[in-house]
């Protein structure tokens, strides 16, 4: 976990509405380019805690982040997510926000994870912060050693590799199910991943359920 590149700058808290702290993150993203974002729960705690959470969660990223980026794939665990996404012109706006120049696709994730913590307070009668302060932002170059399908890959490998599910297919909260033909969602850009990744659609089912090598995965987290 400690081989990955960071992009925040150094770290800013605020105070919100709720009087927790929360982190006002600003990365840096350029155009054209693929990035593997994830979190997890502060000290590894569950952040979904049933069903409906995933699907209140899912209903904010087509809110805040979809608007800005593409998204290519994601994942959804108990105590984390991820996603891979695709940064073109919308994804380098800024935005003034209290006379300030914001990044918009790091706005939108500071206002998802902000506002879905603040749900999950109210859910669970608690306080203070739900995730890890700061949210990584992984830049992943097309092409290279294919660390752009292996992090397609290992997303969706996540509740597989946790035993969570028997199939990757049988997990709701992971794109995999659209790409191999169970569900007809609109969160992702299939043609634009299949287009980007180079992804072969009549051996995808196989080649998602390859083994990744840990050195693989050291560096795309």
């Amino acid at each position: 976990m400690l081989s990955y590149l960071l992009l925040s700058v150094p770290r800013l808290l605020s105070r919100g509405t709720d009087g927790q702290r929360l982190q006002k993150i600003t990365m840096e993203f350029f155009k054209n380019e693929l990035y593997h974002i994830y979190n997890r729960g502060n000290n590894r705690q569950k952040i979904f805690f049933k069903p409906d959470n995933y699907i209140y969660f899912l209903k904010k990223v087509r809110r805040y982040l979809l608007p800005y980026c593409d998204i290519l794939s994601y994942s959804l665990m108990p105590n984390h997510f991820h996603f891979l996404i695709h940064s073109d012109e919308r994804t380098i706006i800024n935005k003034t926000i209290r006379f300030q120049p914001k990044n918009v696709l790091s706005e939108g994730i500071r206002v998802l994870l902000s506002s879905y913590t603040q749900a999950i307070n109210k859910q669970n009668q608690t306080s203070g912060s739900l995730f890890q302060q700061n949210t990584k932002a992984q830049p992943i170059v097309m092409g290279s050693r294919n660390y752009d399908i292996t992090v397609f890959h290992y997303i969706h490998q996540n509740p597989y590799r946790a035993n969570l599910v028997l199939r990757m297919e049988d997990w709701e909260y992971s794109s995999f199910a659209d790409y191999c033909g169970k569900r007809n969602g609109s969160l992702c850009n299939r043609e634009l991943a299949i287009k980007l990744l180079g992804l072969n659609m009549k051996t995808f089912y196989e080649d998602s359920y390859k083994a990744i090598g840990i050195d693989d995965i050291n560096y795309i987290l």
